[in-house]
């Protein structure tokens, strides 16, 4: 058992009957599992040469920027279409139950660059699917992407085989 486990609150169906819904936010409540969080986090990426940390929103940016700051590196928000004021590229990709589109500015990336992408979770993966796809499309290389916790039984990280994905904290289930 990962000591950041203890932190995470499980509350048995929701959001709805056989769901065990992993909560963050008792991660965030406590200085001393937000500071374990983000060291786990940190921890992934020692020896990993990049120039940019990619987040989406909203607990992408949560643990994303930490790092980004603590490392010197650049930050770039992935945010749900329309959020964005300057020029974007958007992917759409699928949900459960229809889709959704994410945009970033076409200046988050420069052609080059390496990237590593965190979030808070990973379930079935469409997001950070989307994320590679407009990431390469502005001609940098996604090098590592890092969670918080994997849903091991979503099946997410079958969508990412071609890349260095690790997990803080793997659940079997859904």
């Amino acid at each position: 058992m990962n000591q950041l486990d203890q932190y995470i609150r499980s509350i048995p169906d929701f959001p709805e009957k056989g769901i065990i819904f992993r909560d963050i936010t008792s991660v965030l409540e406590k200085p001393e599992s937000l500071k374990l969080a983000i060291d786990e986090i940190l921890g992934k990426l020692e020896g990993v040469d990049f120039d940019v940390v990619v987040g989406p929103e909203s607990r992408g940016f949560v643990f994303g920027m930490p790092v980004a700051y603590e490392l010197n590196k650049s930050f770039a928000m992935v945010r749900k279409k329309g959020k964005l004021p300057c020029e974007t590229i958007e992917k759409e990709y699928d949900l459960e139950y229809g889709s959704a589109v994410v945009e970033m500015h076409k200046t988050s990336v420069k052609p080059g660059q390496k990237v590593v992408i965190v979030d808070d979770l990973i379930a079935t993966g469409g997001t950070i699917e989307a994320i590679i796809s407009m990431v390469e499309e502005l001609g940098a290389e996604v090098v590592k992407i890092v969670f918080l916790i994997e849903l091991a039984g979503l099946k997410g990280r079958e969508k990412l085989k071609n890349y260095d994905v690790e997990s803080v904290i793997c659940y079997e289930g859904k």
